[in-house]
Formats: C-alpha cells, sequence, structure tokens
C-alpha cells in the first residue's frame, strides 16, 4: 500500500491577518488540488446557471426551473453516505479521477446537445442528476485527501482556501455565465466548463496513490452502517453537524428573501440578489481574512461562538428595514458561517481515522445539502403562519438558544483542543 507523507510544517507568521497561503507553499500537491478546483469550480458554478436558463427558455416555467434543484438534491443526498463508504474502499485518486472524468463528460455531453440545437428539458435533468452522483462521489475523496497532503496544523488554512475557491467560485461563476451565455449561446458556457476541468483532472493526475490507511483490526470493507456506527461514539464530530444543522434548519431566511424585498424594502428583483449576494460576500471576506485562524486551539469554542454570531445576525436582520443595514448583518452571517466552516470540517479531518474519513465527509455532504433545504421549508412554513419578521428573528434566536442547550448536553465540545484531537 502506498501512503502518502504531509511536508514537514513551516515557521509561520504569527500575527497573520489575510487568508493563510501556507499550505499552497510547501505542499504541491495541494496546491495543484487548489488551483484545478477552483478553476474548475468556476465552470461548474457556470454551468449551473446556463441549464437553469436553458431550461426557463425551453419550458417557460419557474417551477421547471426549480425542478433542477430537486434532480440536483436527491441524488446528492442519497449518494453522499455511499459515495463515503466507496471513498474509505478504494484508491481516492483513481476516485476522484474518474468521478472529474465523468463530470467532464457530462459537460462534453451537453455542449454537443447545444451545437446540435438538441433542446430537451429530459436531457437536461439527466445530466444535473448524473453530475450530483459524481459529486457525491468526488467530494468525500477530495475532503478525505488534504489531511493526507497537509500537517494537521496547516488544515484550519486549508479549508479557509477551500471556502475562498467555493464562495469564489459561487459568485463569479453565475455572473460570468449569464454574460458568456448572453454573447455566445449555451454551447459555449458548456465548451468552457469542459475545457476548466482539465485543471482539475490534471491535479488528480499528479497525485500519488491515496489508499486508505486502516488502523489495526479494522476490515476492509468498508461499510455506511460502520460509519454510523463510529460517529455514533464519537460526541465531539457529532456536535459539529448538530451545530450545523441548528443554523441551518431553524435560522435560513433565503427562502423568504423575494418577499421581504418587496414587503421590507419596497424592491424588485434586483433588491433580492442583493439579499443573495451579502451572505456570499460575506463568506468571502471571512475566508480571506482567515490568517489567524490558525492560531486557535479551542476548535469547538470557535464552533459554538461563530454559529451563535449566525444565529444573532439572522435575528437582527429579521429587525432591520434598511436595505444597507440589512445587508450588511447577512454579510456578517455569511462571514461567521464560514468561520464555523473552517473550524467543523478541521475537525472532522484532523479527530477521524483515515480509513473512516469518506464515510464521515459523506454524512457532512448530506447535512450541508440537506440542511438549508429543511431551513427553506421551515422558514416558508413559519412566515405563512406567522409572519417574516417572526419566522427570521424567532429562527435566529431559537438556532442560539439550541445551540446552548446542545453545549450544555455535550460540554466537552468546548473544551476541544485541536493539539490533541479527540473525536
Amino acid at each position: 500500500m502506498t501512503r502518502t507523507t504531509a511536508p514537514a510544517p513551516s515557521t509561520r507568521p504569527k500575527n497573520r491577518i489575510f487568508a493563510d497561503l501556507t499550505p499552497l507553499k510547501t505542499s504541491p500537491d495541494y496546491r495543484r488540488l487548489w488551483v484545478g478546483g477552483t478553476i474548475s469550480w468556476l465552470g461548474q458554478a457556470m454551468t449551473a446557471l446556463a441549464i437553469s436558463l436553458q431550461v426557463y427558455e425551453i419550458t417557460g416555467s419557474s417551477f421547471s426551473v426549480g425542478l433542477v434543484g430537486l434532480f440536483s438534491l436527491v441524488p446528492l443526498v442519497a449518494f453522499g453516505l455511499y459515495g463515503g463508504a466507496v471513498a474509505d474502499t478504494v484508491d481516492r485518486r483513481k476516485l476522484g479521477l474518474f468521478s472529474s472524468l465523468g463530470l467532464t463528460g457530462l459537460s462534453v455531453a451537453l455542449a454537443g446537445a447545444a451545437l446540435l440545437d438538441y433542446h430537451r428539458v429530459w436531457l437536461l435533468y439527466s445530466v444535473v442528476a448524473l453530475q450530483s452522483l459524481c459529486g457525491a462521489l468526488n467530494g468525500p475523496a477530495r475532503s478525505a485527501m488534504i489531511p493526507r497532503l497537509l500537517p494537521v496544523e496547516q488544515l484550519p488554512a486549508a479549508n479557509a482556501l477551500n471556502s475562498v475557491t467555493m464562495t469564489f467560485g459561487m459568485t463569479v461563476g453565475p455572473v460570468l455565465g449569464g454574460v458568456i451565455v448572453g454573447w455566445w449561446g449555451y454551447q459555449a458556457a458548456y465548451l468552457i466548463d469542459v475545457v476548466t476541468f482539465g485543471a482539475a483532472l490534471y491535479a488528480m493526475w499528479r497525485l500519488p496513490s491515496m489508499e486508505p490507511v486502516r488502523e489495526e483490526g479494522r476490515k476492509g470493507r468498508a461499510s455506511v452502517l460502520d460509519g454510523l456506527r463510529f460517529l455514533g461514539t464519537r460526541p465531539n464530530i457529532r456536535m459539529t453537524f448538530f451545530s450545523d444543522l441548528a443554523a441551518m434548519v431553524l435560522a435560513q431566511p433565503r427562502a423568504l428573501f423575494p418577499a421581504i424585498a418587496v414587503l421590507w424594502y419596497g424592491g424588485d428583483a434586483r433588491t433580492v440578489g442583493l439579499l443573495v449576494a451579502a451572505p456570499a460576500v460575506g463568506a468571502l471576506v471571512g475566508g480571506l481574512f482567515s490568517g489567524w485562524q490558525g492560531r486557535i486551539r479551542r476548535h469547538g469554542v470557535a464552533i459554538l461562538l461563530s454559529v451563535a454570531a449566525w444565529g444573532l445576525a439572522v435575528a437582527v436582520f429579521g429587525l432591520t428595514r434598511n436595505l444597507w443595514l440589512g445587508l450588511f448583518f447577512l454579510a456578517l452571517a455569511g462571514c461567521a458561517d464560514t468561520i464555523s466552516m473552517v473550524f467543523r470540517t478541521t475537525m472532522l479531518q484532523a479527530a477521524t481515522p483515515d480509513d473512516m474519513r469518506g464515510r464521515l465527509q459523506g454524512v457532512f455532504i448530506v447535512v450541508v445539502a440537506g440542511g438549508p433545504r429543511l431551513g427553506d421549508f421551515l422558514a416558508g412554513t413559519a412566515a405563512d403562519l406567522t409572519s417574516p419578521t417572526v419566522a427570521i428573528t424567532g429562527g435566529g434566536l431559537g438556532c442560539v438558544l439550541v445551540l446552548a442547550l446542545l453545549a450544555a448536553r455535550w460540554r466537552g465540545f468546548a473544551r476541544y483542543d485541536a493539539r490533541s484531537p479527540q473525536a
């Protein structure tokens, strides 16, 4: 079995403010993986917008566009746990490479159909579902690779850099996608996506073998149930999931943006766009100014404080009637969410044995994908039964209350020390 050795840690400045670039400097493998992921993520975001625009052009139905999200979510949740189990069984490099090839092939299919003027909604829905399936295999494999490429003290910096990649793609990708589709058509956006995947494929190709390193006594065949049983014995890892669910299910105002843009601010679709963009801008700022995070050792405390900050920022947003003040608190919430994500991911990577990382990353994908959707449903229901103000402010305060109860139930979470990670 080939085993990778993480580079030796390097001395870093103690008073860093901006994102810590040490992982990019010390590990060529991680650098290629990050650059490739950044480029390909941008292409995927462009394609996601292009598909939505094409579905609407074909059908003229917003409901049909909404189904794109459903066809994406269901395979991601359904296969997220399975993808994690596969990542704990096979060479993760090969799994990442083949799933990236699958995503590339799907973009080729989209481009080919557009060039041939074959515009069918069923084809777009099928491609979206298959993209999610490939993503459910690719995501756990990529995440489980990172602790093998870097020393543990560089994981917060690496996860902050990864957050910059995702936020940058979600912010810039749709804008570029809209411009490219408007100028050159859908086929251009899909062909650019094919090209961007080349960077991800090259990064995966250059990686060394990544066979899971199994602890003595562990069986070779990875089981989803074994991963869930393992999670049941690790309260600190469970708390990372519970805290995220408290934030995303109870304090997720996204579904109410169209209503409050009109009711609170007297705006229109452009106002909705600002509301949607504000958390992403805050998340990007949180990633760019993340240098201090590598000095934090009490990751449990950092997670509790950042999730509480999310809940309080959302609660205050629910009381605002000034647009710019509301955007500020949404950006503050997005920044807090990024900080929470960095420490939750780091704890998951550092406190989990290598041969369990894929399965727990699969659980992470299910929680991250499913939590906000449940939050959308809960917020919409609560707003219809009461009012948007009650739904948003009550949800934010409910998040803080539930978080406090969780912290009181599992007090060891606040004592978690990154110098001696215990799951």
